[in-house]
């Protein structure tokens, strides 16, 4: 009962601002924070704290199956819970059955990014089985979730993240790889969902995934090569997709995209000729953006790079995108579209329902500080990327060209640069028109198990986007479909 009214004061006092992917710090996306933010606790917190069971560290606790929220398809599978990896850090996760032939379907981990940000976010405003409404109190089926065709796991990490609690110390994204990993291990050894071991599986992610990604990939495989030497014991897990949306994974690269964007992109220029000259200063210039992220690459220090990010957040992409929203340029900002999900994630009764133990954060800004202070954000993930693409992993990018934040410029002077076994391949091809049903929705690139593609009108979060005679999510759902299918990128 105490729970349930927590939640309940909780959902009276929720915050109707909008939520965001990239935190904001004095006005600016990306920034580092003069001073460690801190999430404002209260007595709802203290509350939920009391009244929380024990951990059980290396087992799930408190799974709830079939609770008929968000997924109503009957007959359908889900279950949502908590993995504690340590005494002191759940780990949140929701899963759903695919809705077609799920004894076979493979299995999909879904992160989002921030860093610090929930993937509920990929459950409700994207591909899961139902989106949140404009209300942002209400839901609906989802006829293009991933679900169709996979069994969807989605994980609120680093701890902290969403419904995920305990001691917030990861900072780094091969620090959250290790967590993650680990969290995998219980949940693949539960009676429950043990069956899942042998399928297929598929690491997908956008934002900040672009680091999170390559490195949750590579610390899967070289775990993976571990356990077959001996040298770790744990259940190996069958990696054999990554695909990463509007990424951010070689900064050095991308950054001078948002210059690009900001003045040529198909829909309008974002800032006058004075703004993007003062833009082009900031990165171009001796010790200017360019030279402190290769400072960053250089020594991997912590202060260098975090100072990176704050000059680089600060005088290039921040400024760059002028007054309109940096997650879908066709709207001044702040753009309302997705609708946040948060009065719907704090309702008593929805979070009775589904087991949830903790206040749902939509970015938990100490994770986000954290990251913030490693620097983390301007590490490169490249050569982590060209390691997995190299050991044979099917690699999917993408990326809406309605988004400014991680733009298609930047991404794909990424993608060209990329130093793998396909790369002379995927160099000689041209682009191709990327068809739906006969309209055309996109350009893309194969090469081998590699394969790229820029979608027509999408912002940042690509799922949640349509395009004229392309209904929301059809082309996204087509992507992933082919992709998990094991086969190259085609129209239809």
């Amino acid at each position: 009962m105490l729970l349930s009214a927590a939640f309940a004061a909780l959902s009276l006092s929720a915050s109707a601002a909008l939520a965001r992917q990239f935190p904001e710090f004095d006005g600016v996306v990306g920034a580092v924070p003069s001073s460690p933010a801190v999430n404002p606790k209260s007595a709802v917190d203290d509350l939920l704290a009391q009244q929380r069971p024990k951990t059980t560290p290396g087992h799930l606790r408190g799974v709830v199956e079939n609770s008929g929220i968000c997924e109503t398809t009957p007959g359908v599978y889900q279950a949502s819970g908590y993995g504690d990896i340590a005494a002191n850090k759940s780990i949140w996760f929701w899963f759903f059955e695919a809705r077609n032939n799920p004894e076979t379907a493979p299995l999909v981990a879904w992160f989002n990014g921030g860093p610090g940000s929930s993937s509920m976010i990929g459950l409700f405003q994207e591909l899961g089985p139902c989106r949140i409404q404009n209300d942002s109190t209400t839901v609906e089926p989802n006829p293009n979730s991933y679900t169709d065709f996979t069994n969807v796991i989605f994980v609120d990490q680093p701890v902290g993240v969403g419904f995920s609690y305990g001691t917030e110390e990861v900072g780094t994204s091969q620090a959250a790889a290790e967590d993650v990993w680990t969290f995998f291990q219980i949940w693949f050894n539960d009676s429950r969902f043990s069956k899942y071991k042998q399928r297929n599986f598929g690491i997908w992610t956008e934002s900040y995934g672009g680091h999170y990604g390559p490195t949750f990939a590579a610390h899967f495989l070289r775990q993976n090569a571990a356990i077959d030497r001996g040298a770790v014991k744990g259940t190996k897990i069958n990696l054999g997709y990554l695909a990463i949306g509007d990424g951010l994974t070689d900064p050095l690269l991308q950054y001078p995209g948002f210059i690009t964007y900001a003045k040529t992109n198909r829909y309008h220029p974002l800032v006058n000729d004075s703004v993007l000259e003062a833009g082009k200063t900031a990165f171009y210039s001796s010790g200017g953006c360019r030279d402190q992220i290769a400072a960053c690459y250089k020594t991997s220090e912590d202060k260098i790079c975090s100072a990176a990010q704050g000059f680089c957040n600060g005088n290039v992409l921040d400024p760059l995108a002028g007054d309109w929203d940096v997650y879908y340029v066709l709207t001044p900002n702040p753009d309302p579209y997705p609708p946040d999900m948060t009065p719907y994630l704090t309702n008593s009764t929805i979070t009775s329902a589904i087991g949830a133990q903790s206040t749902f954060q939509f970015t938990n800004f100490d994770v986000y500080s954290n990251f913030a202070a490693t620097g983390d954000w301007m590490h490169n993930s490249r050569p982590l990327l060209e390691e997995v693409i190299n050991a044979g992993v099917r690699t999917h990018v993408f990326d809406g060209d309605a988004d400014y934040i991680l733009n298609f410029y930047g991404v794909e002077a990424m993608v060209d640069a990329l130093q793998t076994k396909f790369a002379a391949t995927y160099a000689r091809q041209d682009f191709a028109n990327y068809t739906v049903n006969g309209v055309p929705a996109g350009i893309f690139k194969n090469a081998g198990t590699f394969s790229y593609l820029r979608v027509f009108g999408a912002g940042h979060e690509v799922p949640a986007y349509e395009w004229p005679g392309v209904p929301r999510g059809a082309a996204a759902l087509q992507m992933f479909t082919q992709v998990m299918s094991n086969k190259p990128l085609s129209g239809t």
